[in-house]
């Protein structure tokens, strides 16, 4: 019975915050690697790109919320979700057309292209804030949990109680369902095969007929969706915070970077990887060794590698480990 309490602590705390956790890395690391793999530069303002479309899809959210508009037991959001995820895209391109197209077209460096994002992340951040302010916004509704604790232990029986809240269920499908989309786009349409060529080989791709711009386009477009989905997503399991999507930068490098950059597979790959290396090391062990060893054994602190405040230390340790070992991820991506 100890046993089984055990692996309903390692479910209830690890597997399934690593599952929710990761699921929304991996659909940030695929913009990420998205831009890097067709655009040819590391995109910083990603995070707020997260951030102003989960900001556009708050406010509607609030605005349907407020008119009395529900979505039943799932979350109100997701009916916001659309327009959330066209104000990223306007967002999108029209930076795209007021800032990287000018250095495109110019064969900048991708160095200066990264510079570049840089400052449009601090402008984008300061719009974010001035939007939606700089306090937490919790905007989830409809039922909370799929299986409560209270539920579980009733059903089951067991000391060790099980929670499966609805966002965390909802992201995984969310993005299992987003990521079919996107690789069924890339690999069966003619323009996701555009891209891919144009990924592959840019030149060769011109004198082939394709137009450069459509591409930079429709990758822009992706981009921005993938990024709000991901952004909304982890709001919606945890809270919206601006400067918490600017935190949540490095992971997504991380990801995008340890599944190797420019591989879509390796990105999703890569956010489970830091998603649960996080999760693991940050989580207090206590509670599962004290059921699984004697009572005389118990121990009496946390059995906690690192505290939850430096989780983020996790992603970059891993990023550094893989940049000095494997430059090209643990799927043959870019190297950096």
């Amino acid at each position: 019975m100890d046993i089984i309490n055990a692996l309903v602590a390692i479910a209830n705390y690890v597997l399934i915050p690593g599952m929710a956790y990761g699921s929304q890395l991996a659909l940030g690391a695929l913009g990420v690697t998205l831009v890097y793999g067709i655009l040819r530069f590391s995109n910083f303002a990603h995070g707020d790109m997260m951030a102003f479309g989960t900001t556009i899809t708050i406010l509607f959210t609030w605005w349907f919320q407020s008119m009395g508009l529900h979505f039943g037991v799932l979350p109100t959001a997701l009916l916001a979700l659309p327009f959330g995820i066209g104000g990223a895209i306007l967002l999108a391109l029209g930076t795209d057309r007021t800032v990287y197209r000018f250095y495109r077209r110019k064969k900048a460096d991708p160095v200066i292209l990264v510079i570049v994002s840089m400052g449009v992340m601090f402008i984008m951040n300061g719009i974010v804030r001035f939007i939606i302010g700089v306090n937490d916004q919790n905007f989830a509704d409809g039922s909370r949990f799929i299986i409560s604790a209270r539920e579980w232990k009733e059903w089951t029986g067991l000391a060790e109680p099980l929670a499966l809240k609805s966002t965390q269920a909802l992201t995984v499908v969310v993005a299992i369902l987003v990521v079919a989309a996107l690789f069924w786009f890339l690999n069966r349409t003619r323009t996701g095969k555009s891209m891919r060529a144009f990924s592959d080989n840019e030149d060769l791709a011109l004198l082939s007929g394709i137009n450069p711009e459509r591409v930079v386009a429709v990758t822009w477009i992706i981009v921005a969706a993938l990024a709000t989905v991901a952004g909304v997503l982890y709001g919606l399991d945890k809270s919206f915070k601006a400067f918490t999507y600017f935190q949540l930068l490095l992971p997504i490098f991380a990801s995008a970077i340890v599944g190797g950059l420019g591989n879509p597979l390796g990105a999703i790959a890569g956010g489970f990887v830091i998603a649960f290396s996080e999760v693991t090391v940050t989580y207090a062990w206590k509670k599962v060794v004290t059921y699984l060893l004697p009572e005389s054994m118990a121990p009496d602190g946390l059995v906690q590698l690192l505290s939850t405040d430096y989780k983020f230390a996790v992603s970059f340790g891993i990023l550094i480990i893989v940049l000095l070992f494997k430059p090209t991820g643990l799927f043959k991506g870019q190297s950096v």
